[in-house]
């Protein structure tokens, strides 16, 4: 079947948590999950509320889980935001191109913010080799 459900898997990366107001790196989103091969991602950064200091986001990505680097912006479609009280209540994509097998978003806060900002990272996976989906 060709339809959303059935070819589009959403995992979060940096799940939605009480106001941040210090850096923190996402949780790894593997595009090999129950061997459906994805081919495409795309990252949705959620923020809500932002009252101080600056949230950096960076795509980063792996062939092993282990060892990470920033995405080359060759390979993303869009731009990694960087959220303050002026740019909040926003929702960025970012599109990824490249081959690496995990993907994770991580923040960088600067400001020594006192309250922070309330966001979240999800990466919806696409176009798996193997379908449909499986849903845990």
């Amino acid at each position: 079947m060709k339809d959303a459900y059935n070819n589009l898997l959403v995992k979060a990366s940096l799940a939605p948590a009480a106001a941040r107001t210090a850096s923190a790196n996402g949780t790894a989103v593997d595009r090999a999950e129950d061997s459906s091969m994805y081919q495409d991602a795309l990252v949705v950064i959620a923020v809500g509320t932002v009252t101080d200091g600056t949230h950096t986001f960076e795509v980063q990505d792996s062939d092993d889980n282990s060892s990470w680097a920033a995405v080359d912006s060759a390979y993303l479609q869009g731009s990694e935001p960087a959220v303050t009280s002026s740019t909040d209540e926003t929702v960025y994509e970012i599109g990824y191109k490249g081959i690496k097998r995990y993907l994770r978003v991580i923040t960088t806060v600067t400001g020594s913010p006192a309250t922070g900002g309330l966001y979240s990272a999800l990466v919806v996976l696409a176009n798996p080799r193997v379908a449909p989906v499986v849903r845990n």
